[in-house]
């Protein structure tokens, strides 16, 4: 039996490296791509030139309106949104070692929706003060699954069949006030609910953008943390991790970052579900998924609500799109985990 070396060791990690590298580059150039489609084409053709110099401040007719007030807001919402699905996302699925782990499936988007829609429908509300209902009531959400899961210690199984319970109670809440809902209400609820960019301004983005600055930096801070509890809770502390600890400031910073993007886009479905995955899928055994999967989660949004605009037969929001996709992905990963208890 060989006995590896240092110097094999070494080469080992910077093959992993450099693997993982090349998958950033490769999703960074793909977003980039996918914002200059978004920007340039559309109803109407912009020239990239002209694209360039409204980027720029100068005023070019036309392409000032469509490309600055219209195109540009709901990229950059899109991107933001899609980065913090992305990177809350798997940052649950990695601290609870379960792909089943997100944030769509243990009810914290269904508690941001359900406190934006009493908003709307009960208290008449719009505008900022929703989002602020609806981040509080993700934070709130998060707390009490979190509490109700804990019997010495939080097991990932546990959490998410709680989760389960405390969003089919939620979904139900929510039926309950569309149904009463008057129709002034009702359509402004129901967009809300879908998940969608329209009508983005830039002005949107610019709180979205702090919280995936300051939660997102501390997950990133974590990350070496995060990876080592994809080995366990018992070899993490071996190896010094403060596993309670590191699970309560990773909850905050993902659950932060999720509720402050459906505050502003509304639940965009299954995209913090399904960006761990395919970024696992990948990336491999060669570092941590957090970037990638970040990445991975803009441009589903992106692409989707491009779809969702000019290449299917209707108009859609980028909600639907994501649901179409993640649903079926969704059913197949119930059955692997059932079969093989797969993790990412």
């Amino acid at each position: 039996m060989l006995i590896p070396t240092i110097d094999s060791i070494a080469d080992n990690r910077r093959r992993r490296a450099r693997r993982r590298n090349l998958v950033i580059a490769f999703l960074l150039a793909l977003l980039a791509a996918t914002i200059a489609l978004t920007l340039s084409l559309g109803q109407s053709f912009t020239p990239p030139h002209d694209v360039i110099r409204v980027l720029l401040g100068q005023d070019v007719p036309g392409a000032s309106f469509t490309v600055g007030q219209l195109r540009l807001p709901r990229a950059v919402l899109a991107v933001l949104a899609g980065l913090s699905f992305g990177l809350g996302g798997v940052a649950f699925q990695i601290m609870l070692r379960n792909p089943l782990a997100s944030p769509d499936i243990i009810g914290i988007s269904s508690g941001a929706s359900a406190a934006a829609v009493f908003a709307i429908v009960v208290l008449s509300l719009n505008g900022p003060i929703v989002s602020v209902f609806a981040v509080i009531a993700g934070l709130g959400i998060a707390l009490l699954v979190y509490g109700l899961s804990f019997r010495n210690g939080v097991a990932g199984t546990r959490l998410i069949l709680v989760g389960i319970g405390v969003s089919a109670m939620l979904e139900s809440f929510i039926a309950y006030i569309l149904v009463r809902a008057p129709a002034w209400n009702l359509q402004e609820a129901m967009r809300w609910l879908t998940g969608s960019v329209n009508g983005a301004q830039l002005h949107q983005a610019l709180p979205l953008l702090l919280a995936l600055t300051v939660f997102g930096g501390l997950l990133l801070i974590r990350a070496r943390d995060l990876e080592a509890l994809r080995l366990g809770d018992d070899t993490a502390s071996a190896l010094g991790v403060r596993v309670a600890r590191t699970r309560i400031m990773v909850m905050i910073a993902a659950v932060g970052m999720i509720a402050s993007a459906t505050a502003v886009t509304g639940p965009i479905a299954f995209v913090a579900f399904l960006s761990g995955p395919i970024a696992a899928r990948i990336v491999g055994n060669n570092g941590s998924l957090l970037i990638p999967s970040a990445l991975i989660g803009a441009v589903l949004v992106l692409a989707g609500d491009y779809c969702g605009q000019f290449l299917l037969s209707h108009r859609y929001p980028v909600g639907v799109v994501t649901g179409a996709l993640g649903a079926p992905y969704l059913i197949f990963l119930i059955i692997r985990v059932n079969r093989t208890g797969g993790s990412l």
